[in-house]
């Protein structure tokens, strides 16, 4: 039989080929793949992976291809114990039932009624800081979309059993992001090693104070417009079934856990990029200015704001929060021109397709305008991926893109932060992009800007 013909790639190690040069610079080496072309290879081990570095290649599996394609079983083997057969690594039959039960949770009619929560949850925060401090704010945006995720999910600030969750929510995180950066696959959770006993005593925290509020939700029949009474509500379509309580756990874990983590993310290298681009800044404050006045905005402001938008999309392609995703075939398929065998893994190159000069011209430049709705309409469907695409596009994308924008203009209203000379900026590609060396930023306070002194200034800047 002859080999089949494998994609170029790049170098390789002895005996590990490209593995440790993918885990220990995989920014770097997304970001070089599209010069191998639509398809590129790797090889971890001996063991053949192939990365897709264009628009047409990724819409494929996505979407043509999308039946004969699972998520990738180490994703499955690390999140499994936290988010069980929920969304994120659910797949087949399976998949589409919760999807389907669990898409009206987020209908814009229903999500729509959280956006005074998270523009007044965000004033609380700002209302905490002083002119000159110093703050943390990867942890402090963290910590933001936490309450908002428990308030729109449980009804509960964070507090008592919300804060019980908040905290072991971030345990779990941590260690899953740990695991993701390892070269070596991480032993099963039954080894009681420490780090896994702090994972396992998590988890069942949990478990604990997710089922109470299902199990007091239930008992209550109440409808408290969150997100928990739609999946309980949840019916197929012939009004049969709905979602056993460990399907709403795994459902509520995994839109609790990837619902905070990705918009933190998103909004700290924002603020990070505004920080370094003061004009890119000011157009953004004459914005806030001219629109709100100085008041907290609504979602009826949001239409109105268009660059703020602009800005948080920008913001997502430089430093995508889920920067790659991954599949396995469980068909043997072609991919361009390349055969790709059952079991095979291919690789979703988010990172390097949003740094390719092919679709976003000088990629490198932080530049708002690429997502203006004239210059948007130029950029290649499957080209930006901030949300991934096809059936399994975010289900969450509305009320992050809307919570986003939310909080950059309450913030920014009467916020600008500046980096800590001693904060070395450096993304680091684990779960999420987060800093590696987190983001320290000093706030300057702006004060309130009411509306009618400003128009013209507004108006000169935006022009």
């Amino acid at each position: 039989m002859a080999a089949r013909q494998l994609p170029p790639a790049p170098k390789g190690e002895f005996l590990w080929n490209n593995m440790r040069q993918f885990n220990q610079t995989p920014l770097d080496f997304l970001k070089e793949s599209p010069q191998y072309g639509a398809v590129s290879g790797m090889k971890f081990a001996i063991f053949p992976v192939f990365v897709l570095n264009s628009p047409e290649t990724i819409h494929q599996v996505l979407v043509e291809d999308a039946s004969n394609q699972y998520k990738t079983n180490p994703t499955k083997v690390v999140l499994r114990p936290v988010l069980g057969n929920g969304l994120f690594i659910n797949d087949g039959e399976s998949w589409k039932r919760q999807r389907r039960l669990t898409q009206p949770a987020f209908h814009t009619r229903r999500i729509s009624a959280y956006g005074d929560t998270m523009a007044q949850y965000a004033d609380d925060l700002a209302e905490n800081w002083r002119d000159g401090e110093t703050l943390e704010l990867d942890h402090e945006m963290t910590d933001l979309t936490m309450r908002i995720i428990a308030k729109t999910m449980f009804d509960a600030d964070v507090s008592g059993d919300a804060r019980e969750i908040a905290e072991a929510v971030t345990e779990v995180l941590h260690i899953v992001m740990a695991r993701f950066g390892q070269l070596v696959p991480p032993l099963p959770m039954w080894v009681p090693t420490p780090q896994n006993r702090r994972f396992n005593a998590a988890i069942q925290r949990l478990n604990v104070v997710i089922e109470g509020f299902i199990n007091e939700r239930r008992a209550s029949g109440e409808d408290k417009g969150d997100l928990l009474s739609m999946l309980i509500a949840a019916q197929d379509e012939d009004g049969t079934g709905g979602m056993t309580n460990q399907q709403i756990r795994d459902e509520a874990m995994t839109i609790f856990g990837a619902g905070h983590e990705t918009t933190a993310v998103a909004l700290t290298w924002t603020w990070y990029l505004l920080s370094q681009h003061p004009q890119i800044e000011a157009k953004l404050h004459a914005e806030l200015d001219q629109v709100l006045g100085g008041r907290l905005p609504t979602l009826e402001d949001l239409p109105k704001l268009r660059y703020t938008e602009m800005i948080i999309k920008e913001s997502m392609r430089l430093y995508p929060p889920a920067w790659a995703t991954t599949r396995e075939a469980i068909a043997d398929i072609e991919i361009g021109g390349y055969a790709i065998r059952k079991g095979e893994t291919t690789i979703v190159n988010i990172y390097g397709l949003h740094h390719d000069a092919a679709y976003f011209p000088n990629p490198e430049q932080f530049d708002p305008e690429r997502f203006s709705p004239e210059n948007e309409k130029s950029i290649p469907k499957y080209a930006y991926l901030p949300f991934g695409g096809g059936p399994r596009v975010c289900i969450g994308n509305a009320f992050a893109m809307m919570e986003a924008k939310l909080i950059v203009a309450t913030i920014a209203r009467r916020w600008q932060f500046r980096l800590s000379p001693d904060c070395l900026v450096q993304p680091q590609a684990q779960f999420t992009l987060r800093p590696k060396n987190g983001m320290g930023m000093m706030a300057q306070e702006r004060g309130i800007k009411t509306a009618a002194p400003l128009v013209d200034a507004a108006e000169r800047v935006l022009a």
